[in-house]
This record gives C-alpha cells, structure tokens and sequence, in this order.
C-alpha cells in the first residue's frame, strides 16, 4: 500500500513540475547581453529589444532582418534621450516585436551611421526566437 501512495506521490510531483516548467513568458526583455542568444516566448507575447545608442553621433540601430515574418513582427521602436543631461551622453533605442505563430525566426540589427558615406555595421545584433503555444 505505502508504494502506491509513493507511485501517486511521484506522479503528481512530475506533473507539476512539467505544468510550471512549461510556462512560456507572454513577454521577453533583452539587451546586447543576448545578443547571438534564443530567447523562447509565447505566441501573441511581446519581445522588447533595448540597446545602447547615442543618436548625437548620427549610429542608430537598423532592423535588418526578420527571417520569419510569419512568426515575428516588429511593432514599435523609439529613441530614449539620456536623463544625466551630458552633452553628447548616449541613450537607449527600444524595439518591440509580437510573436504571430509558432516558430523560430531571427532578428537581426546593425548599428551605423544611415547616410551614403557612413560608417556601416559599428555593431550587430542577433537574436534567435522561439515562439511557441502555450502549455494547456
């Protein structure tokens, strides 16, 4: 009697487990620490790109490719000015992309100057995205 309570016991252990390990973000924060990482999200979830920029040097960040549309689209982006009020302090140019369907896509960013003549790819970032359904 004592092991079938034991095999219950272990049972239901190993379904919570698997239940609470399987829970998918419905958002996903990262910055150029994740960059050439994955980063595993939920269908309809929200992904926020944030990295260091300094538009008083004419660099911004540039999407240069989504290998996926399907799964991943990009639905907002913005310039944050530096708060320390330094002449010439950088500051943070957010992304933000939903995840439409299953899959995995790539996201990738260049940081350069945008005009004919300027500099080109200064830095990169890559990002693999896993979107998935969520557990029921």
């Amino acid at each position: 009697m004592k092991s079938k309570w034991l095999f219950i016991g272990v049972i239901a252990a190993t379904v919570l487990v698997t239940t609470a390990c399987s829970k998918l973000p419905n958002d996903v924060s990262v910055d150029e620490s994740s960059s050439g990482k994955q980063v595993e999200i939920v269908v309809n979830g929200s992904l926020t790109v944030t990295l260091d920029s300094n538009a008083t040097t004419g660099y911004s960040w540039e999407l240069t490719g989504i290998s996926d549309t399907g799964v991943l689209q990009k639905t907002d982006n913005k310039y944050v000015a530096p708060t320390s009020g330094l002449v010439g302090a950088g500051g943070k140019e957010v992304w933000t992309f939903q995840t439409l369907t299953a899959g995995t896509t790539t996201l990738s960013m260049d940081y350069s100057q945008p005009w004919v003549g300027g500099q080109k790819g200064a830095n990169h970032f890559t990002l693999i995205v896993i979107s998935k359904y969520a557990a029921k």
